[in-house]
């Protein structure tokens, strides 16, 4: 319950301050996630998608849009914002393996083939 409580008061916070500020990059960073931890992965994508307006080139931002997109079982987008992440510089490659948030895009068949072009990239570089 307290938990609850301090992502209902987080929300609020980032809402409030985004309402004096809309396009505070990190207040929208902070709200995208607790949205998406409370389990409101549309307003998460919401906010995941102005993120990625402000910040095209942001690795992170990216990566983040990918994940919401599998959340809410948008695949074919998902790995085309993955794919945008990693050519724009994402590299942790073992946490795109456990990342709960990609679990609907590696069940993908195409993901399995874009993880292991990844993978032989990866070991010449």
């Amino acid at each position: 319950m307290k938990n609850r409580k301090r992502k209902d008061f987080e929300i609020k916070f980032y809402e409030a301050l985004l309402r004096e500020r809309p396009d505070f990059f990190h207040a929208l960073a902070s709200l995208g996630d607790a949205y998406t931890r409370k389990g409101f992965y549309r307003e998460g994508l919401a906010i995941d998608r102005k993120l990625s307006d402000l910040k095209p080139e942001d690795p992170i931002v990216r990566y983040n849009l990918a994940c919401s997109l599998s959340l809410l079982g948008e695949i074919e987008q998902s790995l085309e914002e993955l794919k945008l992440a990693v050519l724009l510089g994402y590299d942790d490659t073992p946490y795109i393996l456990q990342d709960k948030d990609l679990a609907n895009l590696r069940n993908h068949p195409r993901f399995e083939t874009f993880y292991q072009k990844l993978a032989r990239v990866q070991q010449h570089t």
